[in-house]
């Protein structure tokens, strides 16, 4: 029943879930082209991120594969193109030194020019100027500078592959070689492979005397990298091997290669290709993922000058396999791979053959993928789409990271153990729109519920304070604690003589009418509201936010609220209201704070002996005719506002002797008040100092000036009471007030 119960309240969450799921299945095999070339994209991208990261050191294997670099330095020394009888010169040299397979990433579709017959021709042209003997010589340094022949005779030394390239255009240069792939099945329309009309071969003398030749065509993705490599292209109905597997065939004494093809349907699939024995698998177009061994010249170069010059270790060539090309960018033969995009084309090369010769190193995508995809993303989807909506977003936030490792480790997986490469992105795509989508249909509620407890409690606490509760609850402890507070008490003069003057409704207009403004003057100042409690007002800073300057920010809403009470006086009189007045105690010091309270109601509120003088010099206005008075901690702690000393007293319950101050402020204190406060500074020290005539001199004339200032009266009646009295050595001047 619980279960029926959950499903229920999630039922749209699931339902979406699915349907998401349903999205990305779709998004995998979509047929569309743009959406097709986006997820091809992002695929290749998650396969790079995935190559790189996975990149292991590796031994050479069967053979070493080496690359004879036509480089910067042998540009400068013979320039380009390089004449035939160097590139002899080299052959010869690496087949000295062992070298068992010379694969050429260069197409020699032109003649190399021949000086001697240059002039031979000439001659020819002028018989009368030329002799039979000079005719001889001619003849002979003919065939001794044929560059040409030179570069044929040397590839009888060891096997040769040189390189074609198939064209999509009608132009048809040389000759393509005699067929060395068959293939087990009729090679037709319905078989997926390259397409081409046209090529580009060496000359026939070099066609004739090579022992094989390979496309060096690039298969780049639709991104511009080169993931893949083609092994066979299809030219008409004739297959035609690559320059990487050609090596590998010469180097593995195969007279050919076979293509090894399998049913579907009305199709024939390209399994693999076999050579010798060994089956290679490929996709379906006959291609493999290039197995890189890592970054630009991760395999041995070596400048093709030194080759020439015999500059070079000849052990290091025994029983290896030559790739001839270039790394230099005038020549245009870098790619954009994985690896870089600046990689050497013939580097590639090197790759795949590494690859067919340790055909343990290929990874691949066997047939059954699509499937096997499509399953994962349907069970991953359901199990996401029914958990996530019960869970909290921290615990949606660990099953999407839980998922994502479960999917991207089991990729890596069986890209390691079995040499399997799935596409990944799917999967990705899947955890984070699910994951993504519950956390935001969460934020949603979450938000809704945010509205619903402002609007409860915004009335009793700042906005603020219901903001960072909401958003960040772990920085707020409502534990008790004990922190420096600055806390307030507010309360109108007279209240019950007041409401007795009043109605019922009447007198709960007035409080509403002055505690609106009072609470949002609290709330500006960044204050809390404690409690209200008949017509006092409770309040504190510092808790449950942090603040700075909460004493000051006290005080100045200690102002504002006698401000306010003043304008209210005025309104209320034209009301026929009676007139308000209020004292306000301030204090500042340690107090505990904390949600408070039994298990039927609890509120949040300060504690401790500073919130009770707080309440105490509350109550001591009355006693010094002033409307509001702060502790010296308070004043300690505002030295942008202007304070006139009252009074240094011991509460009731205290030994210990407090300064007591009133903070001034010119909009509430008249002009004649406020101009006596130096006067009235020197009186008050003179009274301190025990000057009792210089004193009672000053306040006298205090008190003629301003006969309505109450706490005149009061240092009078205090002078004459201890100027009969012996005063102890001590004596701080506080007075010891024996009521609240």
């Amino acid at each position: 029943m619980k279960l029926l119960k959950a499903l229920r309240k999630t039922y749209r969450s699931i339902t979406v879930g699915f349907a998401i799921s349903v999205l990305v299945i779709l998004l995998q095999f979509a047929q569309i082209d743009w959406l097709r070339q986006v997820m091809e994209r992002a695929q290749g991208l998650v396969y790079d991120l995935r190559l790189k990261g996975t990149l292991e050191s590796r031994d050479s294997g069967l053979a070493e594969i080496i690359i004879i670099d036509l480089d910067e330095k042998t540009m400068s020394e013979i320039g380009w193109p390089w004449p035939r009888d160097k590139l002899a010169t080299l052959i010869k040299n690496l087949s000295d030194a062992g070298t068992v397979v010379i694969a050429f990433d260069v197409i020699f579709s032109e003649a190399e020019r021949n000086p001697a017959e240059q002039v031979q021709q000439k001659l020819r042209s002028h018989p009368d100027q030329s002799s039979d003997s000079t005719n001889q010589l001619i003849a002979q340094l003919v065939t001794e500078m044929d560059g040409d022949l030179a570069f044929v005779e040397s590839f009888s030394s060891t096997d040769v592959v040189l390189g074609y390239i198939l064209q999509n255009d009608d132009m048809r240069r040389g000759r393509l070689p005699e067929r060395v792939v068959t293939s087990d099945s009729p090679v037709d329309h319905q078989m997926v492979v390259g397409k081409y009309s046209g090529y580009v071969t060496s000359l026939p003398r070099f066609h004739n005397a090579s022992s094989g030749e390979g496309f060096i065509n690039s298969s780049p993705d639709p991104d511009g990298f080169l993931r893949k490599s083609a092994l066979i292209y299809r030219y008409e109905n004739t297959l035609y091997p690559s320059l990487a597997l050609e090596a590998a065939r010469l180097y593995a004494l195969a007279d050919n290669i076979s293509v090894k093809t399998q049913p579907a349907g009305r199709f024939n699939n390209i399994e693999g290709v076999v050579i010798g024995k060994e089956l290679i698998p490929t996709d379906a177009e006959g291609r493999v993922l290039i197995p890189y061994r890592g970054q630009a010249k991760s395999f041995p170069y070596i400048s093709a000058i030194d080759i020439v010059n015999n500059q070079f270790d000849p052990s290091l060539f025994e029983g290896s396999v030559v790739f001839v090309g270039t790394s230099a960018i005038g020549l245009a033969d870098l790619r954009a791979t994985p690896m870089g995009v600046q990689y050497p084309g013939v580097e590639v090369h090197a790759n795949v053959l590494e690859g067919l010769l340790q055909p343990e190193l290929l990874k691949y995508r066997p047939d059954w993928w699509e499937a096997a995809i499509a399953i994962y993303l349907a069970i991953m989807g359901m199990i996401l789409a029914i958990i996530l909506p019960k869970l909290g977003p921290t615990q949606m936030a660990f099953a999407g990271m839980l998922a994502l490792t479960i999917s991207v480790g089991g990729n890596i997986w069986l890209w390691h153990q079995a040499n399997i490469a799935l596409p990944l992105v799917s999967s990705i795509l899947l955890i984070v729109f699910l994951v993504a989508y519950n956390i935001a249909i969460g934020f949603f509620k979450e938000s809704r519920q945010r509205q619903q407890i402002k609007s409860i409690f915004n009335q009793y606490v700042p906005p603020a304070h219901i903001d960072k509760m909401l958003e960040t609850p772990e920085d707020i402890s409502m534990e008790g604690e004990k922190k420096e507070l600055t806390v307030l008490f507010s309360d109108i003069r007279s209240f019950t003589t007041i409401s007795e003057q009043l109605s019922a409704n009447q007198l709960k207009q007035l409080l509403n009418r002055y505690f609106d403004p009072i609470t949002e003057c609290i709330f500006v100042h960044q204050g809390t509201i404690d409690k209200y409690v008949g017509d006092m007002v409770m309040a504190f800073w510092g808790a449950p936010l942090d603040d700075d300057n909460h004493a000051e920010n006290a005080v100045k809403t200690a102002l504002e609220m006698l401000r306010i009470t003043a304008k209210l006086r005025a309104d209320f009189k034209a009301d026929g209201l009676p007139e308000i007045h209020v004292g306000v105690g301030i204090n500042t010091g340690d107090m505990n704070v904390g949600d408070m309270g039994s298990t039927f109601r609890r509120a949040y509120t300060v504690i401790g002996d500073a919130v009770n003088l707080g309440s105490r010099l509350e109550g001591l206005t009355k006693f010094y005719g002033v409307e509001c008075l702060v502790s010296e901690f308070t004043k300690h702690q505002c030295p942008n506002i202007e304070f006139r000393a009252i009074d240094k007293v011991k509460v009731k319950g205290k030994s210990k002797a407090v300064s007591i101050y009133e903070p001034v402020d010119k909009t509430t204190m008249s002009a004649r008040e406020f101009d006596q406060i130096p006067q009235y500074h020197q009186a008050y020290d003179s009274y301190l100092k025990q000057k009792w005539d210089e004193a009672e001199q000053k306040f006298t004339q205090l008190l003629h000036n301003s006969p309505e200032v109450k706490l005149y009266q009061i240092y009078l009646e205090r002078i004459t009471e201890l100027r009969n009295m012996v005063l102890p050595q001590d004596w701080d001047g506080s007075y010891t007030h024996t009521s609240k």
